[in-house]
């Protein structure tokens, strides 16, 4: 007996036990994030052509703005008579891809401002439309920052998904039929479709999922990117004494003066006494619409500290690349519909396997009551 129990298992047995445990985790896994999956993936896939929307429906909105500095210190003051300094929390900039600034205010609300003359285009309470409960559901699940660590979480075990997907399908490659849906609601059919279409948008999704996983993820995606790319000690935002308010006009020309080939993008107010205030730059070289470069000053204006994006550690410049990629910001119209069509690809990869899985399980679960059944007459119990 102690011989026995000795005995190797076969590596080809071993390798069928290994491939079949995946395939258990693949399915049970994939069939319990099934439906949270497919709701991430259609509303990122949505989200892909927000600014084309917005620039259809938002009188304003499709025309070039060339932004400078006096229409940059101009902004602050429209958004600051409108709402009031203490409620603006930031302003983005129009610019020659969307043509009215966008104001973040402190209540979660926003609106829109003509850079013309200041005046409000379009005011909103927070999710008050449509693409902004589309951005809460996709990136937060309508659950603030407890639902985007889950969200990123779900993101990682996605990309998990697809690569456990990859290993438990490769022996049935031979199989592939470039299937994009199911020619009928079979359990087969399914599967079919479930594999060619894993195999034809694996590369996109991982790409997608990884991204957005570490964009939600920041805490944990960071230190893990300045481990493989050199770690420098981040920027820490200087300390400031703050007067009654911010005297932009000077700031913005202590920015555009630190960083001069670089495009004012982002004015952020101070959130208390203690903060400076901050104007985010975007240098020819980054792919981020709204740059990562940051210029600190007192509120007087006065320079305090700045942040060269281009001179940050290669993880931290990594970093910055995976919102622009996730969103489609870079790349053209190709990247946009190559993403829409995966962020579509990945719900219906979603909903084809948990449906085959639940087919499965159905039928196993009516074989064993027949079991039952017959057992229980064979014992004269069914007759009780």
């Amino acid at each position: 007996m102690d011989q026995i129990a000795r005995r190797p298992i076969p590596a080809g047995r071993t390798e069928v036990t290994v491939l079949g445990g995946l395939r258990q985790v693949h399915a049970w896994t994939g069939f319990a994030l099934s439906l949270v999956v497919a709701v991430i993936a259609l509303s990122g896939a949505a989200l892909v052509f927000k600014a084309e929307w917005l620039k259809l429906t938002v009188p304003g909105a499709a025309r070039a703005v060339q932004p400078d500095l006096l229409a940059s210190a101009a902004a602050a003051g429209a958004a600051e008579r409108a709402f009031g300094g203490a409620a603006v929390r930031s302003v983005v900039l129009a610019s020659p891809d969307f043509g009215l600034h966008q104001v973040y205010l402190r209540d979660e609300g926003g609106a829109y401002l003509d850079p013309r003359d200041g005046r409000v285009v379009q005011r909103w309470r927070k999710n008050g439309r449509v693409v902004d409960w589309l951005f809460d559901l996709h990136h937060h699940l309508l659950s603030g920052k407890t639902g985007t660590k889950i969200s990123g979480w779900i993101g990682v075990a996605a990309a998990l998904m697809v690569l456990t997907g990859l290993v438990v399908w490769a022996p049935a490659s031979r199989s592939f039929r470039g299937l994009v849906a199911p020619r009928s609601l079979k359990r087969a059919s399914l599967l079919a479709a479930h594999r060619d279409l894993g195999l034809m948008a694996a590369p996109v999704i991982l790409i997608l999922t990884l991204s957005g996983a570490a964009v939600a993820l920041p805490e944990t995606a960071k230190p893990l990117l300045g481990a493989a790319g050199g770690a420098k000690t981040p920027t820490v935002p200087p300390r400031a004494e703050n007067s009654a308010g911010v005297d932009w006009p000077r700031a913005v020309s202590a920015a555009q003066g630190r960083f001069p080939a670089a495009q004012l993008r982002v004015l952020v107010w101070p959130g208390t006494a203690e903060a400076p205030a901050e104007v985010r730059l975007r240098q020819p070289e980054e792919w981020h619409a709204n740059g990562r470069t940051v210029v600190w000053t007192s509120a007087e204006g006065a320079l305090l500290g700045a942040d060269d994006a281009q001179k940050q550690a290669a993880g931290a410049r990594l970093f910055n690349s995976f919102w622009p990629v996730h969103a489609s910001r870079v790349g053209g119209l190709l990247w946009k519909l190559i993403t829409f069509l995966a962020g579509l690809s990945l719900a219906a990869l979603s909903l084809y396997g948990a449906e085959s899985f639940r087919r499965r399980l159905s039928t196993r679960g009516s074989a064993w009551r027949g079991s039952r059944e017959g057992d229980a007459r064979k014992t004269g119990l069914g007759a009780r």
